[in-house]
């Protein structure tokens, strides 16, 4: 059977390869590949919106919990369960869409995963079964133990949910590090296998990656509980202690993160690849490099490589420009109270982290094409052997999946958040049932 009629008229699964040749066939197929790129570009990075808020929220609701513990402050108390429940939201419907992605490397990538599946499998199934299992067991502990587990105790319980929160982001930037600059590995039979486990735990390239999203995500929980601080103190709130606080968290989380985030960024780019820089000499030397070893190819980054590059750079200016002006403002408490333009301000700065991290993420992953592992195996052999209509039918279904759980999530949040410290739910004792009418005897 030949490639048109094994792609077209029956139907059936066709290889990159058996019709590279073909001019319609090869658009079509270059139509797939991008749309299973533009899946997974579009199911990462909202997944990432997700995790970067549950990273940073649930070590500020630890920090409130901790304190709360050891001194018995009252206030402390009420915000985490104010904050924990905006976490709880955030994590739940993040859940879905970490679970949905998984589902596209089998899916959309069957060559990938049989070629290198062997590496970059390991530490996504420690992810799974080390941190993703123990996170989310304990989280459910610290849910339903409110007030019925001792205190230290559920304190421990949430400690637990943020460190492993923090193990399965590392497992999960090991396979994107492997991906990025493939190390502790040998091609065995066409397939690569697992030869240094320590080589691939301690890649720079995912070590220096993990530091910049831990930062990266207490940077967006700052900006976020300062957003929704000065939403409540914009609106002139009874609540003020409360949020006066909120915000003087949020604004301290920027002010100590917003740096280490910058910097671990910078330190990245001595890992950055040759061919993300077109207009260096080591990209031309490399390119070349690739069309003598793998055929020609366009091996140079994209343009929109260096667009990611200057809106995550424009973003985290401004960034460092609002921290600046907080630090300067932050010992005066009453200025936090009663500025409605910098309140107004905070609200809008809600999204730029997200922005920041979007942007970096399309540096970092756009720059690499066209590799599915760098130097190893291309994207375009990385496709599953499936019809571009099976792809473009996942497209949609997985696009319009995710849009939905997007906007749920955000009008989740909203509408907690806007509800303020009375309408938290979270720990609090079930509503009493109102006591049975008493019998009473008719003689």
């Amino acid at each position: 059977m030949n490639a048109r009629a094994g792609f077209g008229g029956g139907g059936g699964p066709v290889r990159i390869g058996a019709y590279r040749n073909d001019r319609d066939l090869g658009r079509e197929l270059m139509d797939a590949l991008m749309l299973a790129r533009v899946q997974f570009a579009l199911t990462a990075g909202s997944h990432f919106l997700f995790v970067a808020l549950t990273l940073g929220l649930a070590t500020l609701v630890a920090v409130m919990q901790t304190r709360a513990t050891v001194s018995g402050s009252v206030v402390h108390a009420r915000m985490t369960r104010f904050w924990g429940q905006l976490y709880v939201i955030n994590y739940a419907v993040g859940i879905v869409t970490g679970l949905v992605m998984e589902f596209q490397f089998g899916l959309n990538w069957g060559g990938m995963t049989r070629m290198v599946g062997g590496v970059f499998g390991a530490p996504l199934a420690m992810e799974t079964i080390v941190a993703f299992f123990i996170e989310s067991t304990f989280l459910g502990l610290w849910i339903f133990g409110w007030d019925r587990l001792n205190r230290w105790a559920h304190l421990a319980l949430i400690w637990v949910v943020t460190l492993t929160a923090y193990l399965s982001a590392y497992f999960v930037l090991v396979a994107n590090g492997w991906l990025q600059r493939p190390v502790g590995y040998e091609m065995v039979d066409g397939a690569a296998r697992l030869t240094d486990l320590g080589a691939v735990m301690g890649n720079p390239t995912a070590v220096l990656a993990f530091f910049h999203v831990l930062f990266g995500g207490l940077l967006t929980a700052g900006f976020f509980m300062a957003g929704v601080s000065a939403f409540h103190l914009f609106r002139r709130t009874a609540e003020v202690e409360f949020f006066r606080r909120s915000m003087r968290i949020g604004l301290l989380t920027v002010m100590v993160s917003v740096f280490p985030v910058v910097v671990f960024g910078g330190m990245q780019f001595a890992q950055v690849q040759p061919t993300k820089n077109p207009r260096s000499d080591d990209a031309a030397a490399k390119a070349a490099e690739f069309a003598a070893r793998f055929g020609p190819d366009d091996y140079l980054a994209p343009g929109l490589t260096d667009a990611g590059l200057a809106t995550m750079m424009t973003s985290w200016t401004v960034m460092v420009l609002l921290a600046l002006v907080a630090l300067v403002k932050f010992p005066f408490a009453g200025w936090l109270v009663r500025g409605r333009v910098f309140h107004v301000v905070m609200m809008l700065a809600v999204p730029l982290p997200y922005v920041a991290m979007l942007a970096g993420w399309v540096f970092r992953e756009v720059g690499r094409q066209p590799w599915m592992v760098y130097g190893v195996l291309k994207t375009s052999d990385a496709l599953s052997e499936v019809s571009p209509g099976w792809i473009t039918a996942s497209f949609v279904g997985f696009t319009s999946l995710f849009a939905v759980l997007i906007a749920v999530n955000a009008w989740l949040l909203a509408r907690y958040a806007r509800r303020g410290p009375e309408g938290a739910r979270l720990g609090a004792p079930p509503p009493a049932e109102p006591a049975a009418p008493a019998l009473t005897a008719t003689f």
